[in-house]
């Protein structure tokens, strides 16, 4: 809906400030890709214009230098200009519109609590008292129903079916207040709903205090602080797979004469095939053999060997590893799909399978494609370290990804195999 009053606000701001060009469209092209991309199209509880407008002017601000050398002067500030105005004024009448329709009882969005606590009846108690934010809670999700207090909603189930209670209540927004389980356990069923519609909101633990969050992004039910999690970023990994592909197939260009060259003084070395193969865990149930230039004189048994040896090492094979150039033809393996430039490293069978009963949240890695580098290595986590703190990072970055973030772990990286040593895993 959002989206729809930006476009009709651009539309007649490219109409009214001038003469209408393709700079001008594409300048208002640039604005709606900034708001989308900084969540201003998702639509709040709580509709108030003034704590969006910040970031609503900066998204106006923004691609303007880049029309600039294409739109004349005074265009360019008329445009900027009638934006704001535009963009703002449609969308204070639009949540006017929408608060009034939700008193009415229309429009309301059916939504869940999670957790029977003093929050979450506290919760329900103010969504009934102010219809202008829109949810009708259906119900509460939690162990167990609190002994001293009766609720003002039914207990529906458990916490941890909360995928299966959006499916069957269609329910489009839930409001997590602290339920019973522990929060280790109730991870997996929120990862869960991520591919559903319903937009969810945790109740920070100790919400009377101000957080380092900027208050954009905040959402609110009458004054407790709601703070969305993240959506799976669909168009986002659709972008880093394109990013992938183009990357990997300059650097092979760039890297081609470089790998030649030192495949031909391995095989020349050695006797043997410069590439070595190796089946890894690249994925969820997805195993491939990953491609690397042979460093070791005798790689014993290179599928259930944590530690290598350094005297087994070639000397070449050394500075190899050191500067990571052993993982070059990898860039194959990114072309054909089976990995990505950035993500968690991937791991041979053996261990992968010993990682997952012994380590919690080791298999969580495999939601995300395995990469050449990772943001456990950009922080110094390779060879033989804490798989621990590996599994850590590596879960971090998958629930914070952004194309900077890989551009940052590509820079260490870079930077890293320039200075820095290299343990002896394989």
């Amino acid at each position: 809906m959002l989206a729809l009053v930006d476009v009709l606000a651009l539309t007649v701001a490219v109409a009214v400030s001038g003469r209408p060009s393709p700079a001008a469209v594409g300048y208002a092209a640039g604005v709606l890709a900034v708001l989308a991309a900084s969540g201003m199209h998702r639509l709040r509880i709580s509709l108030r214009l003034y704590e969006q407008a910040g970031r609503i002017l900066t998204a106006i601000a923004l691609p303007l230098p880049l029309a600039l050398p294409w739109l004349h002067g005074d265009v360019a500030w008329h445009l900027a200009l009638w934006s704001a105005l535009l963009v703002l004024g449609l969308r204070s009448l639009t949540y006017a519109m929408l608060r009034a329709a939700r008193r009415r009882g229309l429009l309301v969005e059916p939504a869940l609590i999670v957790g029977t606590g003093e929050m979450g009846v506290l919760v329900a108690r103010l969504l009934g008292e102010h219809p202008e934010l829109g949810l009708a809670p259906l119900g509460f999700l939690d162990t167990c129903a609190p002994l001293t207090e009766e609720l003002p909603l039914p207990l529906l189930g458990a916490a941890a079916e909360l995928p299966e209670m959006i499916a069957r209540f269609n329910v489009w927004r839930v409001i997590f207040c602290f339920p019973v389980d522990r929060d280790r356990d109730l991870v997996p069923a929120l990862r869960a709903c991520r591919g559903l519609k319903a937009d969810i909101y945790l109740v920070p633990r100790l919400q009377d205090l101000g957080a380092a969050v900027p208050r954009a992004y905040l959402d609110e039910i009458w004054g407790i602080p709601l703070i969305p999690l993240r959506r799976r970023p669909k168009a986002g990994l659709v972008l880093k797979r394109v990013a992938d592909l183009v990357a990997a197939a300059v650097l092979l260009c760039l890297f081609g004469p470089v790998l030649l060259v030192l495949a031909a003084v391995i095989r020349l070395r050695t006797g043997r095939s410069a590439i070595f193969r190796q089946w890894r865990v690249t994925g969820r149930e997805r195993v491939v053999k990953v491609l690397k230039l042979r460093t070791l004189q005798d790689h014993g048994d290179p599928d259930t060997s944590w530690t290598v040896s350094t005297a087994a090492y070639t000397p070449l094979g050394r500075w190899l590893r050191s500067s990571h150039l052993d993982e070059l033809p990898q860039l194959v393996n990114v072309l054909r799909g089976d990995m990505s430039l950035v993500g968690p490293r991937p791991e041979r069978p053996y261990f992968a399978q010993q990682f997952t009963s012994e380590i919690p949240g080791y298999q969580d890695r495999s939601r995300m494609r395995a990469g050449i580098t990772g943001w456990a290595q950009a922080n110094g986590l390779h060879g033989d370290t804490s798989m621990r703190d590996r599994v850590r990072f590596d879960n971090q970055y998958i629930e914070y990804w952004s194309p900077w973030l890989d551009v940052v772990i590509l820079i260490r990286t870079l930077v890293g195999a320039v200075v820095g040593t290299r343990g002896g895993r394989q």
